[in-house]
Order: C-alpha cells, then sequence, then structure tokens
C-alpha cells in the first residue's frame, strides 16, 4: 500500500502565497516522478506541475513564473511554492506519483486526497 498525505491548503488573497506539501509513504520502491494537479468547480482536473526523479520540471502555461515545484527525494515529498495567487487559482489541488511498488514490482498512479486553495478577498 502506498499513501500520499497532503498539506498547506487555505485561503489567501490575492497576491499572496502558499506552500503545499506532499509525503508519500508505504510500498515504495522508487519514484518515477511527483506533481500536482487541480480541479476546480465544474471543471476537470488538469496538470499544474510536475517533476520527473532526476530530471526536469513541467508546468501548465498559466502558472509558469509563479509556480515552483520541488523535491526532497530523501523524504519522498514534493512541494509546491504557489506565488502572486490569483482567484482563479482556486480549485482542489492533488499530489500525484509514479511509484514502483516494493511488493508488487510494478508502477502504479497514486493520488492524495486533495486540499482545497481559495484565493479570494
Amino acid at each position: 500500500q502506498v499513501q500520499l498525505v497532503e498539506s498547506g491548503g487555505g485561503l489567501v488573497q490575492p497576491g499572496g502565497s502558499l506552500r503545499l506539501s506532499c509525503a508519500a509513504s508505504g510500498s515504495i520502491f522508487s519514484i518515477n516522478a511527483m506533481g500536482w494537479y487541480r480541479q476546480a468547480p465544474g471543471k476537470e482536473r488538469e496538470l499544474v506541475a510536475v517533476k520527473i526523479t532526476g530530471g526536469s520540471a513541467n508546468y501548465a502555461d498559466s502558472v509558469k513564473g509563479r509556480f515552483t515545484i520541488s523535491r526532497d527525494n530523501a523524504k519522498n515529498t514534493v512541494y509546491l511554492q504557489m506565488n502572486s495567487l490569483k482567484p482563479e487559482d482556486t480549485a482542489v489541488y492533488y499530489c500525484y506519483a509514479d511509484i514502483l511498488d516494493q511488493v508488487t514490482k510494478f508502477y502504479g498512479d497514486y493520488w492524495g486526497q486533495g486540499t482545497q486553495v481559495t484565493v479570494s478577498s
């Protein structure tokens, strides 16, 4: 079993900042990639940012220059630093990880429970 636990969401004013964290635990042999998706009311889930292990990061055009994804591989943790937040960033943010299970030796996609980010004055 693999679990992803997120933290760091909340209410922030436009122009403010938030930092999301997500820690993976359980039957982990290795992690290929970790990232963040978001889903706003009435919209489909969309990629925000993803960072491949040992590789580069990719961002949605809408967050480039404002959001930064980083990872602590030793802690199996991914972070999303969100600056200059806008009302349109309001959504439930989901942590994602592509993990090689230690027991099954199969890669699988895993998701966190989601954390609400609300940008409003």
